[in-house]
């Protein structure tokens, strides 16, 4: 039974909007440890006392999954800041890197002077849909 501590594998598929986002099927099950924070918190409360064999579909809502939008995450930059500006379009995602930190952000605004990037995760604000299946616990 899952409880604080256990090592978990799980097959699941995330839905978001209703299309599939991201799935176990055709990779190894996805390993946690229960209450380490490596899965995101509605998931991890939702699976707590199951046990291997276990279904459950699990509904998260956003603020319990990448949290809701930040406004304040979006940052202007000079188009002049960007590698192949001239190939770069909203929703595309770029990554940079300050030194110590790699970071990615979707390109949200694209105008002749400036390039508006959004470091929200790209499902925050989204509620998120779980099909989950119990391989293991340990």
């Amino acid at each position: 039974m899952i409880k604080e501590g256990s090592k978990v594998a799980i097959d699941y598929t995330l839905t978001v909007d209703g299309k599939v986002a991201d799935t176990s099927k055709g990779r190894s099950p996805l390993e946690y440890v229960q209450g380490a924070g490596h899965i995101i918190t509605g998931l991890e409360k939702a699976l707590l006392g199951l046990k291997p064999g276990d279904k459950k579909s699990v509904d998260v809502p956003a603020k319990e999954a990448y949290g809701e939008v930040n406004p304040d995450a979006k940052r202007k930059v000079p188009r002049s800041a960007i590698q192949n500006i001239e190939n770069i379009k909203v929703g595309d995602v770029v990554g940079a890197s300050n030194g110590e930190h790699s970071f990615r952000a979707v390109v949200s605004q694209v105008t002749p002077e400036e390039v508006e990037l959004d470091f929200n995760h790209p499902l925050a604000g989204k509620d998120l849909h779980f099909d989950v299946e119990i391989i293991s616990v340990k």
